[in-house]
C-alpha cells in the first residue's frame, strides 16, 4: 500500500502552522510555521498614519495566504512526497477571528476605498473594542428571557462574533453596509480553497449565538439591540452551517497550484483552534479537561449531558464529537501575560546575565523562580492583563500584583504571574464542578506545557490534580488533520468517523505531573487570599479597575484624535 497523508493547518494568534501526517501510523512526519508577516495590529494601521484605539487587536488577511503558500509546500518538501500522496486537509483558527468580505470574498481592507478604516480589517479574538455592544447584548438577553443566555454561562464577550458586528455598525455603519458578508476567518480561508461558503458549527454555537435545537435567537431579538440589526443572520451571517468533519468542498485549481497540492483534495469543515486540539490530544472521554495553554489558555471539556456552567464561553451540542455537548472556558492572557512581563517588566541586568549565561531571558527567570517555595515571595497577582474570560467575563478588568516591598525581584514577579494563571484554572475547574461536571484528568497541550516544567508543576500543585502532557507542540493542528482525514473518508484513503480518526492519529501523552503536598497545601492558603481578590475586584466590590480604563480612554482620545 503506497503511503498516504493528511495535512492540517492551525492558524494562531502571531503564526499559522502546518503538520503533514501519516494516515495508518499517526506520524508527525513534518511540519513548518510562518510567522504572520504584519502581527498584530495594535497601534496603527499597516503602512499608514490610521492610530488605532485602546484594545483594538487586528490582523492582516493577506497573511494567512502566506501560511498556505509557504508552510504547506515546505512540508510536502521536508518529508519528500508528491502531491498526489495527501488525501484529505483540515484547517482549524483562532475563533471570532472576522473577516469583512465583499460579494466576491475580498477582505474589505484589500480595496482602496476601505483600506484606511480600522472596521474594515480582520478583528482577532481578542479585539475587546466592543466591551458595551456586548453589554448591552447581555443586558436585553436578560430583560427578554432569552433562553439562549443561559448556554453562555449567562454573559456574553465582546470577543464574540455578534458583539463585533454590532461595534462596526454602531460605530461605523457605512462599512457595515458595504460588507457583503461577516465571516469566521476559518471559513473565509476554506471557502479560498473550495469556492464555497460554508459556516462551520463549531464557530457557530461557540461564538454566535446558534444552536442546533433553536438556530439562532429570533430576529425580534437582533431588533431591540438595533433595528437596522434585526436581518443580520439572513444577511450578513447567512449560509450553510455545517458539522465538524463534514467535507466543505474539494481544493479548487487556482488553489492547489498556490499550495503546491493536486486539484479536488478533499477539504474539511472549518474549527476553532482549541476544540482541534481535544481531537489531537486525544481528550475525548467525559471527564478530561484540555487546558490548551498557549498566548492564552482554552479549557475544554466533553460531556455526554448538558449542563449550566458560570463564567463559561459556551456549551454546543456536536461542537466537537457528534452525539456530545462541548463546553469551553479560557483565560485571555497566559504566555502573553509572560511576553509582556519579559519585553515590558524585565530590568537590563537580567538581560545581561541571561546572555552571559547563554539563556533567554524566559529560560533565567524559570531557572530562578524555580529556586523560590510556594508563598516565599509574599506577592499574589491577578491574571487579568487582558481582561476576564471565565468565569467572570469582563473585559473591563485589569491585572493586579500585590504584595511589592523594595526588596522584590523580578523571578519572583515572574513565578506569582505564573501562579496567578494557575489559579485562573482553578477558578474554572471548580465551577465546572460545581454546576455538576466532573473534572477527573487534566491533560495539557500547546506550546508552554513543553517548555516550562515549573509551570506545569505549579499548576499541578494549584489545581491539586495530576497533569499529563501531549507529545505534539502542535495539537490543534494534528487536529485539523484528523478532520482532513474524515473529509476524506476511506473511500479516498482517510477514516469514516471522528472517533475512528482519533484512535489512529491522536498525539500520545508522554510526562505527567503529580501535585506535591507540601506545595499543595500552601497554594490552598493563596488560593483563598485569591479568591477573595478576585471577588472584590470582579464581582462588583470595587469597580476601579473599569474606571481606571474609562479615564485612560478619555485621556487617550482627548491627546490623539479620533483612533487613539
Amino acid at each position: 500500500m503506497r503511503e498516504q497523508f493528511v495535512i492540517g493547518i492551525d492558524f494562531g494568534t502571531e503564526s499559522g502552522r502546518a503538520v503533514l501526517v501519516d494516515v495508518r501510523s499517526g506520524k508527525e512526519v513534518a511540519h513548518h510555521v510562518t510567522p504572520y508577516r504584519h502581527g498584530v495590529i495594535s497601534e496603527r494601521l499597516p503602512e499608514s498614519d490610521v492610530l488605532l484605539k485602546p484594545d483594538a487587536y487586528l490582523q492582516h488577511p493577506d497573511d494567512y495566504l502566506e501560511v498556505l503558500e509557504t508552510s504547506v509546500p515546505s512540508v510536502l518538501q521536508q518529508a519528500g512526497i508528491k502531491p498526489e500522496s495527501v488525501v484529505g486537509l483540515g484547517i482549524d483558527f483562532t475563533s471570532s477571528t472576522m473577516v469583512p468580505v465583499d460579494r466576491q470574498l475580498v477582505p474589505l481592507c484589500r480595496k482602496p476605498e476601505w483600506n484606511r478604516h480600522p472596521h474594515a480589517w480582520v478583528k482577532l479574538w481578542k479585539h475587546h473594542g466592543p466591551k458595551a455592544e456586548a453589554e448591552k447584548i447581555d443586558r436585553i438577553a436578560k430583560e427578554r428571557g432569552e433562553p439562549w443566555l443561559s448556554r453562555y454561562g449567562g454573559k456574553v464577550s465582546s470577543e464574540w462574533m455578534i458583539p463585533k458586528c454590532l461595534e462596526i455598525l454602531g460605530e461605523a455603519p457605512e462599512v457595515y453596509h458595504a460588507a457583503d458578508l461577516f465571516l469566521e476567518a476559518a471559513d473565509w480561508v476554506v471557502a479560498l480553497m473550495t469556492g464555497e461558503v460554508k459556516r462551520n458549527l463549531c464557530a457557530a454555537g461557540f461564538k454566535s449565538f446558534w444552536s442546533k435545537s433553536d438556530g439562532y435567537p429570533s430576529e425580534d431579538f437582533f431588533a431591540a439591540l438595533d433595528p437596522r440589526f434585526a436581518d443580520i443572520t439572513r444577511t450578513k451571517l447567512r449560509g450553510e452551517i455545517c458539522p465538524v468533519g463534514e467535507r466543505a468542498g474539494r481544493l479548487t485549481p487556482a488553489m492547489a497550484e498556490r499550495m503546491g497540492l493536486r486539484p479536488g483534495l478533499p477539504v474539511a469543515v472549518g474549527i476553532v483552534d482549541a476544540h482541534a486540539s481535544v481531537l489531537g490530544a486525544g481528550a475525548v472521554d467525559p471527564g478530561e479537561m484540555l487546558l490548551v495553554m498557549g498566548t492564552s489558555t482554552c479549557h475544554m471539556l466533553i460531556s455526554d449531558e448538558e449542563y449550566e456552567v458560570e463564567g463559561i464561553s459556551g456549551v454546543v451540542e456536536d461542537g466537537i464529537l457528534p452525539g456530545m455537548y462541548a463546553y469551553e472556558a479560557g483565560q485571555p492572557a497566559v504566555g502573553d501575560l509572560f511576553a509582556w512581563f519579559i519585553k515590558q517588566g524585565v530590568p537590563e541586568y537580567v538581560q545581561r546575565e541571561a546572555q552571559s549565561e547563554g539563556m533567554t531571558v524566559f529560560q533565567w527567570l524559570e531557572q530562578r523562580a524555580a529556586q523560590l517555595r510556594p508563598g516565599e515571595s509574599g506577592l499574589l497577582a491577578l491574571d487579568w492583563f487582558n481582561g476576564n474570560r471565565s468565569i467572570l467575563d469582563n473585559a473591563h478588568l485589569s491585572g493586579l500584583i500585590i504584595g511589592y516591598t523594595l526588596g522584590t525581584r523580578p523571578e519572583e514577579i515572574f513565578r506569582a504571574l505564573m501562579e496567578a494563571t494557575a489559579f485562573g484554572t482553578r477558578m474554572i475547574i471548580d465551577a465546572y464542578r460545581a454546576s455538576g461536571l466532573g473534572v477527573n484528568q487534566l491533560v495539557a497541550c500547546g506550546g508552554l506545557p513543553q517548555s516550562n516544567q515549573l509551570l506545569m508543576q505549579i499548576y499541578a500543585d494549584v489545581t491539586g490534580m495530576e497533569i499529563a502532557v501531549v507529545s505534539s507542540k502542535h495539537t490543534s493542528a494534528v487536529g485539523a488533520a484528523i478532520l482532513g482525514s474524515v473529509a476524506a473518508g476511506s473511500a479516498e484513503g482517510g477514516y469514516d468517523s471522528i472517533p475512528e480518526a482519533v484512535r489512529r492519529l491522536a498525539c500520545p501523552r508522554v510526562k505527567k505531573f503529580q501535585p506535591i503536598p507540601e506545595q499543595e497545601k500552601v497554594y490552598q492558603r493563596l488560593f483563598r487570599e485569591y479568591k477573595i481578590l478576585h471577588d472584590y475586584f470582579g464581582r462588583g466590590g470595587n469597580d476601579v479597575m473599569k474606571r481606571l480604563k474609562q479615564i485612560r480612554e478619555e485621556a487617550g482620545f482627548s491627546a490623539s484624535g479620533d483612533h487613539r
